[in-house]
C-alpha cells in the first residue's frame, strides 16, 4: 500500500488532471479577464517538493507547472479504535516563469485561482476514508530570478482529513 502522504497528494492531482480539469479552469478564467494565459499541462502537474533551480537543472520540469508534496501529518486520534484519525496537508505550489517579471507576477494569480476553484468544487468525500472540508491557505512568494528570466510561485495548503480502520 502507498503511504498516506503519497495517497493524499494523488487525491489532489487526479483533481487537477483528469479531464483536463486545471487546463480548463485556467482558460475559462483568463477568458472571462480577457487575457492570455500559459495553461499548465496535466503532464506538469507532478508529485514532488523538489526545489525548483534543482528542478530546473535535473528534473527538466517546464513552466508553468503544479508541484504536488504532503508537508505535515497528523494523527489526533479523533475517532476512537482508528488507526489514524487525523489530517495530512497537502502543497500545490504553483510555479510560472516568463522573460518579463510582470507577467510571472500576473499569471500566478491566474494559477492560484484555477487550483482553489477546483478544490472549492470538490468539497467532501474523496473516498479511501478521506475527507475534504474546503479549508486551505495560500502563500505567494515574490518574483526572483530563475527559470526562463523570472520565477514565482504560490503555495496552496490544504488540509485532508483521513479516517483509517
Amino acid at each position: 500500500m502507498l503511504p498516506l502522504t503519497l495517497i493524499a497528494s494523488q487525491k489532489v492531482a487526479s483533481l487537477l488532471t483528469e479531464g483536463n480539469a486545471l487546463q480548463t479552469q485556467i482558460d475559462a478564467i483568463a477568458a472571462q479577464a480577457n487575457k492570455s494565459i500559459p495553461t499548465i499541462d496535466s503532464a506538469q502537474v507532478v508529485i514532488s517538493s523538489v526545489a525548483p533551480d534543482v528542478a530546473d537543472k535535473d528534473i527538466q520540469l517546464l513552466y508553468p507547472r503544479v508541484c504536488l508534496y504532503s508537508n505535515i501529518v497528523k494523527n489526533a486520534q479523533r475517532e476512537k479504535f482508528r488507526s489514524f484519525s487525523g489530517a495530512v496537508g497537502v502543497v500545490a505550489e504553483a510555479w510560472a516563469s516568463a522573460n518579463l517579471v510582470t507577467q510571472a507576477d500576473d499569471w500566478i494569480h491566474y494559477y492560484v485561482e484555477a487550483i482553489t476553484s477546483i478544490l472549492r468544487a470538490n468539497v467532501g468525500d474523496w473516498s479511501d476514508g478521506m475527507f475534504f472540508s474546503g479549508r486551505y491557505d495560500v502563500k505567494f512568494q515574490q518574483p526572483r530570478t530563475g527559470g526562463l528570466g523570472f520565477v514565482e510561485s504560490a503555495a496552496i495548503t490544504c488540509s485532508v482529513e483521513v479516517s483509517l480502520s
